[in-house]
């Protein structure tokens, strides 16, 4: 059974193959960093990180400290719902 999170990440994944960008998703395991996104994205030498949400979920503050890492190092750091899923392709038409 799919569950609404597996939704939005279905839906960007569309929206990323649509602009040809490459993108993978990190591994969830105790080796690595708490608190990095979803989806890791990079287009035309931009680098994008997406959080993915469904329903009201907000991020996890280890989540945000991330996605404000990853503004502070000069990249892009958004988080998508169900109903913002347009969010990722504005990135896209905005970095050209």
């Amino acid at each position: 059974m799919t569950t609404p999170e597996q939704k939005v990440k279905k839906a960007c994944v569309e929206i990323i193959k649509k602009h040809d960008a490459y993108y993978f998703f990190p591994p969830a395991n105790g080796y690595g960093r708490s608190g990095i996104p979803d989806i890791i994205v990079c287009h035309k030498g931009q680098f994008l990180a997406v959080e993915c949400k469904a329903g009201y979920n907000k991020p996890t503050p280890l989540q945000e400290r991330e996605m404000m890492a990853i503004h502070k190092a000069g990249g892009s750091a958004i988080v998508v719902r169900e109903d913002t899923v347009e969010l990722l392709d504005l990135w896209f038409a905005s970095k050209g």
